[in-house]
């Protein structure tokens, strides 16, 4: 019977003997469920969904943009009377823009007129978008590397005659088929609201913007 408050005294002591820095078991408080935050997941999402939202193009910008095309185009069917000549079904195609092309050859140095108007009305004006100016650029550029040949062609006078004839001949073909692809395929560009690149031109109009 003896050893049954020997027990109690060894349970007491050990008991007394734990350190008060470590904590009882048995007061220990359980921590709440932690909540997980989604802001920041929600954040992103909002974020992600902005950047992706389609803003088209006005249609204002897309209709100045496909007529500024229109002055490069007018001065490269010069280059294309060779093949109207033989091909006379060819010039029927271009019988539509007859109208505008002989109202905009009635204006005095009309070339001129729609250059210094497309430049400095257009390109220079801050008040257009990007877009637009971007555009008038690249119609302004592509007008003004049209115009070297006829320089070239006068400077070297290759005659109407012979081997110098034929490239005249050649050269002339290949630019009027070149403007016009590059009419078509920037007008349909505009017209889908998409930035057109025409190669030689792109580069040199972008850094003029």
């Amino acid at each position: 019977m003896a050893a049954i408050p020997l027990l109690r005294l060894s349970a007491t002591a050990n008991l007394s003997s734990r350190s008060p820095l470590l904590p009882d078991p048995f007061k220990l408080k359980r921590l709440p469920p932690r909540k997980w935050s989604t802001t920041a997941t929600t954040t992103t999402t909002t974020t992600t969904i902005t950047r992706m939202s389609y803003n088209p193009t006005p249609a204002t910008d897309r209709l100045i943009s496909a007529v500024a095309y229109t002055l490069p185009l007018f001065n490269s069917l010069q280059y294309g009377r060779f093949l109207f000549l033989q091909y006379p079904t060819l010039g029927s195609l271009f019988d539509p823009l007859l109208p505008l092309l002989s109202l905009y050859r009635s204006i005095p140095y009309s070339s001129f007129v729609a250059f210094f108007a497309l430049y400095l009305g257009v390109v220079r004006n801050p008040s257009f978008s990007r877009y637009v100016r971007f555009n008038s650029m690249q119609a302004v550029t592509l007008d003004v590397l049209l115009v070297l040949p006829l320089l070239l062609q006068r400077v070297f006078s290759p005659g109407r005659t012979g081997l110098g004839f034929k490239v005249t001949v050649w050269f002339y073909n290949v630019l009027f088929v070149f403007s016009v692809l590059c009419f078509l395929y920037s007008v349909v560009c505009c017209v889908l609201g998409k930035t057109p690149y025409l190669p030689f031109v792109a580069d040199a109009a972008g850094r003029q913007i």
